[in-house]
Order: structure tokens, then C-alpha cells, then sequence
């Protein structure tokens, strides 16, 4: 399994943060990599082996949307895999805001992939229409549908980072109970932010989607190009206060991990 080899080669600190949770695979983390491990699947489960080069092709064409679509689920992942790291929590909340992220994943796999792949063919002029059953050929999206397909998308988007967001925050709230030192404890408030701040983003994308003004549309497809410069200057500004903190911080040992579990 991915989670537990990567967690046997991890050092017991990883820039400053000791991670709690290298001890053995929970059944929570196990039973998140068999959902992202079907979520994975289901981009590509509707692909069928091609029977000629040409199908071969039609079928490479989509390569760019999955490559993309597959990396969004891989960060999703990464992200809470470094929150088990990092902290170890199995109690009753951390489950249940675990099973509300896997189901917003596997619900979330089909309009991340449609909306890609209708990006992706758009900019590379591969067409976005379909021949239907009937011999009809008709636009993959409607204008009057394209309001409720970047609001679909952003709900997705916005609750995966406000479920980590909440998650980030639990975990502050029991710092006690984990041994948080005052570091721990900023970066933890730090992931808090940023979390927070890509679902605000998502958030933004609804709004706008919602006002159905075609003029408004591009806008609010673009909002999400707000993420780099936002997250870049957030982290710039967390992190001069970082190093400011660690000047003013006496060297001290660290107290002994406390993982609990409800």
C-alpha cells in the first residue's frame, strides 16, 4: 500500500512538524485509498479498449483531460495523507469529516472529468459536440446549462477544501491533547487558512455562475486563477511571521506526542 511504504521511509519530523501518525495504517486511511483508488478508476472506466489505430487516437485525445483530472484527485489525496501524517487522529469526528470528504470525492469524479474534457477539447479545437442515438448532433453543453455546470464544479471544489479546512481545525482545537507546540500550532492554523481560502475561491466561481449573465461566465470559469497569487501571498505572509516566531522561541525540547482517539 502507497500510504504505508511512504510512511515507513518518512522521518519521525518533517520541516519542523513531528508526525504523529507513523505508526500503523489506520482502517479510515486504508479505506480512503480504495475510494481514491475507484475514483481514479472511474476516469477511465468509460474508455474502451480501442479496436483500431484510429480509435487509438480518438482515444489518446483525451489524455490531457485525465492527466489533469487525475492530479487534482492525486493532490486531494497527498493533502490528507499529510494530515494523518502530521497528526494521527482517528477519533469520531476526524471519521466522519473523512467519510463526507469520500463521498464528495466520488460524487465530484464526473463533473471534474466532463467539465475538463470539455475544457481541454474547446482549447484544442477537438470539437464540443455529439452524435446522439438518434444521428442528431448537439452541443455537449447548452448555453442556458453552463451557469449550473461551473456551479456543480465549484460546489465539489469548494467542499473538498472546506472538509480539510474543518479537519485542519479540529486537529488546533485538540493541540493540547496532541502536544501542538507553538510552531505546530501557527503551521496547523496556517493550513486552516489556506484551505479555507481555496473554498472561498470555489465559493467565489458559484456566485458568479449563479447571476446566469452569459458576460459573467468566463469570469467565473477564470476566478479560479485566483488560487496562485492568492495562496502565494498568503504564504509569503505566514511565513515571515513564521520565522519571526522561531527567533523569538527559546530552543526547547519537544513534549512527548499524545495521540488519543475517541
Amino acid at each position: 500500500m502507497i500510504r504505508e511504504s511512504l510512511s515507513k521511509r518518512e522521518a519521525g519530523v518533517q520541516n519542523g512538524f513531528r508526525l504523529r501518525g507513523l505508526g500503523e495504517v489506520s482502517r479510515v486511511e486504508a479505506l480512503s485509498d480504495g475510494i481514491f483508488a475507484i475514483a481514479i478508476t472511474l476516469l477511465v472506466v468509460s474508455l474502451e479498449v480501442p479496436r483500431t489505430f484510429d480509435e487509438l487516437l480518438v482515444t489518446m485525445r483525451g489524455f490531457l483531460a485525465f492527466a489533469i483530472t487525475f492530479a487534482m484527485l492525486f493532490h486531494v489525496w497527498l493533502v490528507q495523507y499529510k494530515f494523518f501524517r502530521r497528526y494521527g487522529l482517528n477519533d469520531n469526528f476526524t471519521i466522519w469529516l473523512t467519510a463526507l470528504l469520500l463521498f464528495v470525492v466520488l460524487f465530484y469524479v464526473y463533473p471534474l472529468k466532463f467539465v475538463w474534457t470539455y475544457i481541454v477539447n474547446a482549447l484544442l479545437g477537438l470539437g464540443t459536440t455529439v452524435q446522439t442515438a438518434a444521428g442528431r448532433v448537439e452541443p455537449v453543453v447548452r448555453g442556458e446549462q453552463v451557469p449550473t455546470m461551473l456551479a456543480v464544479y465549484g460546489a465539489g471544489f469548494a467542499a473538498v477544501f472546506a472538509i480539510f479546512s474543518l479537519l485542519y481545525l479540529h486537529a488546533y482545537r485538540r493541540r493540547g491533547a496532541l502536544g501542538l507546540n507553538e510552531l505546530e500550532s501557527y503551521d496547523t492554523v496556517s493550513e486552516v487558512q489556506e484551505n479555507a481560502l481555496m473554498s472561498l475561491v470555489g465559493v467565489a466561481s458559484i456566485a458568479i455562475a449563479l447571476t446566469r449573465n452569459p458576460r459573467y461566465m468566463t469570469l467565473a470559469g477564470m476566478s479560479y486563477w485566483l488560487i496562485a497569487p492568492v495562496l502565494f501571498l498568503h504564504g509569503s505572509l505566514r511565513g515571515r511571521r513564521r520565522r519571526r516566531l522561531e527567533q523569538h522561541l527559546a530552543p526547547e525540547q519537544a513534549p512527548p506526542l499524545h495521540v488519543t482517539s475517541d
